[in-house]
């Protein structure tokens, strides 16, 4: 059984699109097949009718795994007797606190008898994620994190042409937690973060008019960062439905975001205790 909290988004919205929407992979045959079985409930009430719901509704959904998510085979990068890299592909989160979901968390934790993230990424942005093994290791990356001492790089495909084939962005960043947006500015305002982002230009397509950029976050790594930031300088993320532009990311046919996690550089320079062999 999985259960499910309907958000703001959904309020007043038909039943079958909020599980569609949070679970993609299951049929819309199996779904109908579980109304007539009245093996979904709201609030507790079993339904057989694809009823409009509201916030703060409970859905309970009594259907297997098997037909809520494919399979997930995880690519192990790295691993050693304290830390685990893991490359993440894309329609899954590292880790969620709304709901009991299938994420790379809940599938590691199935072999290892202690694993956390160190860090996160968007659904379905792809790339390295780094897991702690132990509750130290895990203590000593989460303040390496903190010192700046490990360093994360991105690679995206963005529509534009930088007028730099490198440069360090500076701006200010507001996190609208109901409508799951941020909001970039260029001076400073009332709730608004500083974030610093870098990027250096891989590779140009004149003729598309897109450019592969190495992106990392110098200050922050806030919530959609990179995405927002580059979108408020006019080199939108290709199939960022979020941030980018529809009509472009039709025209690529990408549904999902050209960004990926593909380099994690530690660099410590504090103690790191039995972690040193890092240097």
């Amino acid at each position: 059984m999985k259960t499910l909290i309907v958000n703001e988004k959904y309020d007043n919205k038909k039943l079958i699109n909020f599980i569609k929407d949070s679970f993609p992979e299951l049929s819309l045959n199996v779904l109908n097949k579980a109304l007539r079985n009245k093996d979904i409930r709201i609030n507790n009430v079993r339904t057989r009718e694809n009823i409009v719901i509201h916030k703060g509704d409970t859905i309970s959904v009594y259907i297997t795994d098997e037909f809520l998510y494919k399979n997930i085979n995880l690519e192990k990068v790295y691993e050693d007797d304290n830390i685990l890299v893991i490359n993440k592909p894309s329609n899954i989160e590292v880790v969620t606190l709304t709901s009991n979901e299938k994420t790379l968390t809940t599938l590691l934790k199935k072999n290892y008898e202690f694993i956390e993230p160190c860090h996160r990424l968007d659904r379905n942005t792809t790339g390295l994620v780094l897991f702690a093994k132990n509750q130290i290791t895990l203590d000593i990356l989460l303040q390496k994190f903190k010192n700046k001492e490990i360093k994360k790089f991105y690679k995206c495909m963005v529509y534009g042409i930088p007028h730099k084939n490198s440069d360090t962005l500076e701006a200010y960043l507001f996190k609208d937690t109901k409508k799951s947006m941020v909001y970039i500015s260029d001076i400073p305002k009332t709730g608004y973060k500083k974030i610093i982002t870098s990027y250096e230009v891989i590779e140009k397509d004149i003729k598309n008019n897109t450019s592969i950029l190495s992106v990392t976050l110098e200050f922050s790594g806030r919530t959609h960062q990179i995405r927002a930031h580059l979108a408020h300088v006019n080199l939108p993320i290709i199939g960022d439905g979020k941030y980018g532009i529809n009509s472009i990311n039709k025209k690529f046919n990408k549904k999902t975001q050209e960004l990926c996690s593909y380099k994690i550089v530690f660099n410590f320079s504090t103690d790191s205790r039995y972690l040193k062999l890092f240097n």
